[in-house]
């Protein structure tokens, strides 16, 4: 019974070799490599995102716009006195919001 015990205990003990054997040999590709890659690929999906965004902005211009010219029209057709206020300020944000994206497109290099 003692044999095999040992030959158990031999197989087991080989076993545990040979598992550090391993892990030390794969700990070698575990160290990455500089973070200039992933730097680069970061900064090309948030060039992604950018472009995304901006047209999002474009789009959220063009609906603010669309209500804007409701609301506007709505007061003139009232005859409220402060229309050519509400028509500035509404206009103002359209405008802000193109050329905000245009000058941080401009801006980034995208």
């Amino acid at each position: 019974m003692k044999r095999l015990s040992e030959k158990k205990e031999f197989g087991f003990r080989n076993l545990v070799i040979g598992f550090c054997s391993v892990l030390v040999l794969l700990c070698g590709l575990c160290f990455g490599q500089d973070g200039n890659a992933g730097i680069q690929e970061a900064t090309n999906k948030v060039k992604g995102y950018f472009d995304t965004g901006c047209d999002l902005m474009y789009a959220i211009g063009a609906v603010v716009g669309v209500i804007g010219a409701v609301k506007v029209f709505s007061k003139w057709n009232a005859g409220e006195p402060d229309t050519n206020k509400v028509a500035a300020a509404w206009f103002g944000s359209c405008i802000f919001l193109v050329v905000v994206a245009t000058v941080l497109k401009s801006f980034f290099g995208i």
